[in-house]
Formats: C-alpha cells, sequence, structure tokens
C-alpha cells in the first residue's frame, strides 16, 4: 500500500502560493539539545517552523531521525541545519527523512550548485542532474520503498536553504540566491558580523545595513529569504525589511536564561 511521506507542512506550503508566507513573516527556533522531548515540546508551541542544528547542536544521525519523528506529530515543519556543504552529510540527513535542509557557509554561486547537486539524484538522461547517492529502499526518506516513484520525484519533496553569512557570501548574494534550485537564502548575522571585523557584535549598524541589502537582493532574485534574530526588536527590523522568515530564538537559549531568572527570583544575588 503506498505511503504518503508526511502529513507535516511542506517547505512550498509555508511559502508558496496562497500559503501562510504570503500573509504574514514565518517564525521558528533552532533546536540544539538534540533531544527528542525538547523537540517535541517545542514543536507543540506553535512555531512555524524547527530548525535541528547539525552544525553547532552535539547531535548526529540518530538524534536527528529521532527529533524528526517527534516533530511529525504537529504541525511545524521540521527543517536540519547539516554541517558543511557536502554530499555525503547531506545524502545522510536527506536518508534520515528530513525533507528541507539547511546548508552554511555558502559562498558563491558553485557552491550554491554544488548544495543543490547534493540534495537531487542523478537523472535518467541527465546524470549531472544531482549526485545523491542511492539507498532508498534502506532509508526513512522513501518509507523503506514505500514511496510510489520516490527516486525520480525526490526532487518535488526536496527543499534546499543556503546560508549567507560571510563577507565573502555579501559580494555574491544575488548570484547564490538566483541559482536554479536553491528555495531560499538564510542570513546569519553572528558569522557575518566575525567576518567583518565584528565578532559578537551582530547587531552593529554595518552588519544591519549588510544584512537588509542582502534581504533586498534575494527578494529581487524572487527567493524566500530568512535571518537569524534572537533579539525582537531587531527581528521585527528585519520583517519591516522584507524577510520572509525568521529565526527568533533557541531550545537552549531559552532553557539558560528561565533558569537564571528563576534562580535569581528566589537566591540573593552577589
Amino acid at each position: 500500500m503506498p505511503v504518503h511521506l508526511s502529513a507535516q507542512p511542506s517547505f512550498k506550503d509555508l511559502f508558496g502560493p496562497g500559503s501562510v508566507g504570503e500573509k504574514r513573516t514565518v517564525a521558528g527556533m533552532f533546536i540544539c539539545d538534540g533531544g527528542a522531548t525538547s523537540a517535541e515540546i517545542c514543536a507543540g508551541a506553535g512555531f512555524d517552523f524547527l530548525l535541528m542544528d547539525g552544525e553547532h547542536g552535539s547531535f548526529w544521525l540518530e538524534s536527528i531521525q529521532a527529533q524528526l519523528r517527534a516533530i511529525a506529530a504537529y504541525h511545524t515543519l521540521a527543517v536540519v541545519r547539516v554541517p558543511e556543504n557536502s554530499e555525503v552529510l547531506i545524502k545522510q540527513v536527506l536518508d534520515a527523512g528530513a525533507q528541507t535542509i539547511m546548508v552554511p557557509m555558502v559562498n558563491d554561486a558553485a557552491e550554491a550548485q554544488e548544495a543543490v547537486k547534493a540534495v537531487r539524484y542523478p537523472q535518467p538522461g541527465n546524470p549531472a542532474a544531482g549526485v545523491r547517492g542511492v539507498g532508498s529502499a534502506l532509508a526513512r526518506s522513501a518509507r523503506w520503498g514505500r514511496i510510489p516513484d520516490y527516486l525520480t520525484r525526490a526532487h518535488e519533496f526536496v527543499s534546499l536553504i543556503v546560508q549567507i553569512e560571510s563577507a565573502t557570501a555579501l559580494r555574491h548574494a544575488s548570484a547564490i540566491a538566483g541559482v536554479e534550485g536553491v528555495d531560499a537564502v538564510f542570513l546569519g548575522p553572528s558569522d557575518l558580523a566575525a567576518s567583518m571585523g565584528l565578532l559578537g557584535q551582530q547587531t552593529h549598524p554595518t552588519v544591519v545595513s549588510a544584512v537588509k541589502q542582502v534581504i533586498a537582493d534575494v527578494k529581487a532574485q524572487g527567493k524566500v529569504v530568512g535571518v537569524n534574530a534572537f533579539d525582537q526588536a531587531q527581528a521585527r527590523a528585519y520583517i519591516e525589511a522584507g524577510a520572509d522568515f525568521v529565526n527568533v530564538g533557541a531550545d537552549v537559549a531559552l532553557l539558560a536564561r528561565g533558569t537564571e531568572a528563576l534562580a535569581a527570583a528566589f537566591i540573593p544575588q552577589d
């Protein structure tokens, strides 16, 4: 019996015609803890998407798959950020069942094209279309061979977000966004600030101005653009600048600040 991939919203459900993204800015948060329980708690909070951080979080495939399963019960898009632009790592995360992939540190159009090839299978008559290794019968991605014609239709299910987060990438923002197969661009102001000699100053006016310019450049290419902004005032400023989606927090940061506040309410501070 044919099996459907998921009842969860897809990237296209959030950003396609008549989608949530046409009505308001889409909001989500990082999942860095790696635990399925944390992922499930955050999935039930009502965010549009959860971004599992395989780049800085201390977890990998088994944890990613467990988190994907936990989030699947909720109307929340699951996004997985891989550690680097690697066809092997991307293949593994896709086979684990991720349908929306974020690739960090993409600096030019050539690197964006590499990411596109990594999420696509070679196709009959056009082997150069992709380099994703074929193991769908062994993997959750195709529900162990239960998704009809998965090999020829996988590109319909998979969405690719690439990150612009360096001074080099700023100069190539329009070209990166213009690559066919790139569905969205996500800005990382923290790494961007560091590459501009402003480590730890992601709200510095020079950084903010650069982010807003990239937002305009990406939208001019007709692509979806998002940004990371834990400061609520900064997040709203980027929304006003045209950001389609904003990452507004992280599970570990919320836990750290929440426990600090609770402790401070009852324990005298030196």
